[in-house]
């Protein structure tokens, strides 16, 4: 069997749970990272750290957990820190420090990296929307997560070279939802894919509306949750898988995540 390499790009923080002092490394695009490592998928992750402490913690955990690291730039300044509370369950986000985020582009030696792996996985935060015309071009399918924000103009500029599409809503389906979904397969992607919190997940192939559950457990965390399911749902496309079975594969991965603190 061929092996398939995933490249993650764009933003990562540290979560620093305040109500028991720890940090723990996360972000969404690293935390997909991790989870298709989890999963026995070749993955890397591209992005930029401080020269923090919090910078070396990211790193250093990438690499135990398999994810190359070689095109993560290490900036003088902050590593980006969110800080986190967990309220009967539930992750609360508080204030956030981009830190050296906010000089992160992708350069020609980096868009050569990714054009290199089988599949790149990018979204809202990650602030390449205006490379992914060029990255689609080149031939490589493209995920990209739009999180919870179904009005943000980030949508138009990257919708057209989206492969796979997630959203994320706490509305549960509505005739709403459903239009929106057929409304964003309208302009490009081959699946669009909404995540419902405990209400499951709904996904729109261009013929039909497409409906899994949850996997039951014992919440302890739900940081990563979202990010547990699309590394699932893109490890059954990778082994091309049919999209309720992907859908499954998400929920099962998710449920493994939110059994624990911290997104991993």
């Amino acid at each position: 069997m061929m092996i398939m390499k995933v490249a993650a790009v764009g933003d990562n923080c540290v979560d620093f749970y305040q109500n028991i002092g720890k940090a723990f490394p996360g972000g969404n695009p690293v935390n997909v990272a991790v989870y298709l490592a989890r999963l026995g998928v070749e993955v890397s992750y591209t992005g930029v750290v401080g020269d923090d402490e919090y910078g070396k913690l990211m790193v250093d955990a990438l690499n135990h957990k398999g994810v190359d690291t070689s095109h993560v730039r290490v900036l003088p300044g902050r590593t980006a820190i969110t800080y986190v509370e967990v309220v009967d369950g539930e992750r609360v986000l508080g204030d956030y420090d981009e830190g050296v985020l906010e000089q992160f582009k992708l350069n020609d030696a980096d868009i050569d990296f990714l054009a290199g792996h089988d599949l790149i996985v990018s979204g809202l935060w990650w602030k390449i929307e205006n490379d992914l015309e060029h990255l689609h071009s080149l031939g490589r399918p493209i995920a990209f997560d739009f999180a919870d924000k179904l009005d943000d103009p980030v949508i138009e500029k990257a919708i057209n070279h989206v492969n796979y599409a997630f959203f994320a809503s706490d509305q549960g389906e509505t005739r709403e939802l459903r239009d929106f979904m057929v409304n964003m397969y309208k302009k490009g992607p081959e699946i669009v894919t909404v995540t419902l919190g405990e209400k499951g997940s709904i996904s729109y192939d261009g013929e039909k509306f497409i409906r899994c559950g949850i996997i039951p457990c014992n919440v302890i965390d739900t940081m990563g949750a979202g990010d547990s399911f699309i590394a699932g749902f893109l490890k059954g496309i990778l082994e091309e898988k049919d999209v309720k079975e992907c859908m499954h594969m998400g929920a099962l991965n998710s449920s493994v995540t939110i059994q624990y603190k911290g997104a991993w």
